[in-house]
């Protein structure tokens, strides 16, 4: 058995600002409104004439490979977490492929909403692991703005998405140091309370008119039973990282959770009695981009120096599905 590591990390954000000014413009809200619920203060939405998922994941990816030093043939396997894909399909795996120039190699799509990061890195740390593949690139990359309601009925959900891309490079660790586990969980129970549930395969017709006209196209969120079960599931998962690492949370270096909420990170951190220095968070940026969030954020905090060689990381996100998962990382 292998060990596995990033060996790179890279991201991408659209050039378009929308700060909560710009919201109160087109719906009936206020900056204070939002920061005080959400910690957002702007985010970015795409360019419908330059952005799409897999360009964005694409100038991500060769972020992450420059980073790493790892040559585009040397990418034995894509694993490309989303929601929001180009088409409804192929995934958008064999599309950042193609733009890549890979064609031939595996491309698996999964969908697994804001965890859908770690569940695509502990997929690639099975196969760097068992030594199927070297070297594996994840990606989590979404397009949010395109289908929210921006009206006044939509403001819940629309203050909070964006748009944007993160990438990793992962390979085999040949000093001991990388993901030292990945745990994955999930509930089906809570699968409507946020969710969109068309275009769906099991309706009589997939589309027509009254699907259009009515509420079903759009994001529902029961923003309250998120909060509740995220606090807890949050806490849970990460301290099942560190018992079967036999660490304890003042082992972390860093803890970089998904960028849901600023209320739920603020409430995480103080559970794990962790300092400011010790939790990056970058909401207040570039809101919720769901599977792109914690690679972007990696990224980020890798840029401004506060992930060093030998660093405890800690990952942790909750989502639709519901689900959640968490990563434990000697960077």
């Amino acid at each position: 058995m292998y060990t596995s590591k990033i060996a790179g990390i890279g991201h991408y954000v659209p050039e378009k600002v929308v700060t909560n000014n710009d919201l109160e413009k087109i719906m009936d809200t206020t900056n204070e409104w939002i920061v005080e619920r959400t910690g957002i203060e702007q985010r970015r939405w795409f360019n419908p004439d330059e952005d799409t998922v897999s360009n964005m994941a694409t100038k991500a990816a060769r972020m992450a490979m420059e980073r790493s030093q790892t040559k585009v043939e040397e990418i034995d396997f894509i694993v490309f977490a989303t929601i929001t894909p180009d088409y409804f399909f192929p995934g958008s795996g064999v599309l950042m492929q193609r733009e890549l120039g890979l064609q031939g190699i595996g491309a698996l799509d999964i969908r697994n909403a804001c965890s859908g990061f770690i569940y695509a890195l502990s997929i690639a740390d099975q196969f760097v692991k068992t030594g199927m593949y070297k070297n594996v690139l994840v990606v989590g990359a979404e397009i949010q703005s395109s289908a929210l309601d921006k009206s006044t009925a939509g403001r819940s959900s629309s203050v909070i998405f964006a748009d944007g891309a993160g990438a990793a490079i992962i390979t085999r660790s040949e000093n001991g140091k990388g993901i030292l586990s990945t745990h994955l969980h999930a509930d089906g129970d809570f699968a409507e309370e946020l969710y969109v549930k068309d275009p769906g395969s099991s309706r009589k017709v997939r589309l027509s008119q009254e699907l259009i006209e009515g509420p079903t196209f759009n994001l529902t969120m029961n923003g309250n039973a998120v909060f509740k079960h995220a606090v807890v599931r949050f806490s849970e998962v990460i301290q099942e990282a560190l018992q079967h690492n036999g660490h304890s949370p003042e082992d972390i270096d860093l803890f970089i959770p998904h960028q849901a909420n600023l209320r739920i990170s603020n409430f995480v951190q103080k559970q794990m009695n962790l300092p400011d220095e010790k939790v990056f968070n970058n909401i207040m940026h570039y809101g919720n981009t769901t599977a792109a969030s914690i690679p972007i954020a990696i990224s980020e905090a890798w840029e401004k120096e506060k992930l060093k060689e030998g660093d405890l990381l800690c990952l942790a996100a909750f989502g639709s599905g519901f689900t959640w998962a968490s990563a434990l990382i000697r960077w």
